[in-house]
């Protein structure tokens, strides 16, 4: 057990501030589409993650029309979106957000837009999709 403890580190960074240290796993919790620049934080955490590794993505659960969206949890995160994450995104430098309910094919874009050759949808539940990215 003592042995796994010195294997693994944890730590809490922004995305500008991502050391180069080639982590086997990044991970981000619905935080992607909140961001100033998404495209900017996924290509430094491309660089940043080990030629083997994975990024983890966990985004509020979305779809790629706002048709697919009008259900009940989609319009709470419709309003969640609206006061709370596009203001968040357009606040930052960047000067790009993903926009409210950032769907599957969006998350897809920038991911691969970043450099990441292989994306999936690992896991879903009514509130949350699991991504992941590897380069």
């Amino acid at each position: 057990m003592a042995a796994n403890r010195r294997r693994i580190g944890v730590g809490v960074a922004s995305a500008q501030e991502l050391e180069a240290t080639a982590p086997d796993l990044v991970t981000t919790f619905d935080c992607l589409h909140g961001m100033g620049d998404p495209l900017a934080a996924a290509q430094h955490i491309r660089r940043s993650l080990a030629a083997d590794g994975a990024w983890l993505i966990v985004e509020p659960a979305a779809g790629d029309t706002v048709e697919s969206n009008l259900n009940p949890v989609g319009r709470v995160f419709y309003s969640f979106s609206t006061f709370l994450c596009v203001p968040n995104a357009m606040s930052q430098s960047g000067g790009y957000a993903l926009g409210a309910q950032a769907g599957e094919a969006a998350i897809r874009q920038v991911v691969t837009d970043a450099g990441f050759t292989r994306f999936r949808r690992v896991a879903e539940t009514p509130f949350n999709n699991v991504f992941e990215a590897r380069p």
